[in-house]
């Protein structure tokens, strides 16, 4: 039998002398209440109440089994109103710094919908993974290369001058005397990874770049700056290039990308339940562009 709700029940009834009334207040038929009184009786071994009048009068068996009733239903509630505490507590989560807050509200608000609530902790490559092992977070953007990730972004350059949509060829950064000024290329954080800085900096040498031409900047902020001060040019994506208000343009040579997978700690249950569900929201956050399909 439902030893809870039978006490539920019997508790109401004990407090308003009525089965009605007591009935009423655990949200039940008055049949139904009745029923579960009785089913209680038996399975304790005694009446409840005395029924010779009109009022639900306890017996003093009742009486004596009142109070333990009243703990019971408590704790229950104290249980359940836990239990809900807990599904509302935020899943932290690292994410790159540089995801827009929209795109990640929008993110949330997906996963609320799958009874997730998530709590973002920007933090660059190495910082999430330090996050992630140390159990600070539950799950993770881990950047890897593109060919074995979950999300690809293409990755170009962008400035502040406007030089239309066709791929830059990197050779003419080249200077074109020893002593005159040139054009950099800066590294965010965020890229500061062998698979895109290694990369970025071969093909600077194979055309005959200086080695200052490509440079890690301390942080995005710092990148933005020196773009917007100077004729430099700061390697992102098209996405993040239209949130800053710089002009985008491809590379005209191999491919350059960041690539991610999202990680969990523990047995991996979360980040799986994520991959299935929030494969959409997440790469918005990180500017995938339309129409590149859903990953692994």
């Amino acid at each position: 039998m439902d030893v809870l709700g039978a006490c539920r029940v019997f508790v109401r009834v004990g407090e308003r002398g009525s089965f009605t009334l007591g009935a009423e207040a655990a949200g039940v038929p008055q049949p139904v209440a009745s029923r579960r009184i009785a089913a209680l009786e038996k399975h304790l071994g005694g009446p409840l109440f005395d029924r010779t009048g009109r009022r639900a009068v306890l017996t003093p068996f009742g009486r004596d089994l009142l109070p333990s009733a009243k703990r019971l239903v408590e704790l229950a509630d104290a249980l359940e109103c836990d239990a809900e505490q807990a599904r509302l507590r935020p899943l932290p989560f690292a994410v790159p710094e540089l995801c827009p807050v929209r795109r990640l509200a929008e993110l949330d608000a997906a996963a609320r919908e799958l009874g997730m609530v998530l709590g973002f902790r920007g933090a660059d490559p190495a910082g999430r993974a330090e996050l992630l092992g140390a159990q600070e977070v539950r799950l993770a953007l881990a950047a890897v290369p593109p060919d074995g990730a979950t999300w690809t972004v293409p990755l170009g350059v962008a400035g502040t001058a406007r030089t239309g949509t066709r791929p830059l060829r990197i050779e003419t950064l080249r200077p074109r005397q020893p002593r005159r000024a040139f054009r950099r290329i800066w590294i965010q954080p965020e890229d500061d990874l062998p698979h895109i800085r290694d990369h970025l900096e071969q093909l600077g040498h194979r055309a005959a770049l200086l080695p200052a031409q490509i440079t890690v900047a301390g942080s995005l902020a710092a990148a933005v700056a020196e773009t917007l001060r100077t004729d430099a040019l700061l390697l992102c994506s098209a996405a993040q290039a239209g949130e800053l208000g710089l002009h985008w343009r491809p590379l005209a040579c191999a491919p350059v990308a960041r690539g991610y997978q999202l990680r969990g700690a523990g047995g991996g249950a979360e980040a799986r339940r994520a991959n299935a569900g929030l494969w959409e929201p997440i790469a918005r956050c990180l500017g995938v562009p339309d129409g590149q399909g859903e990953g692994i």
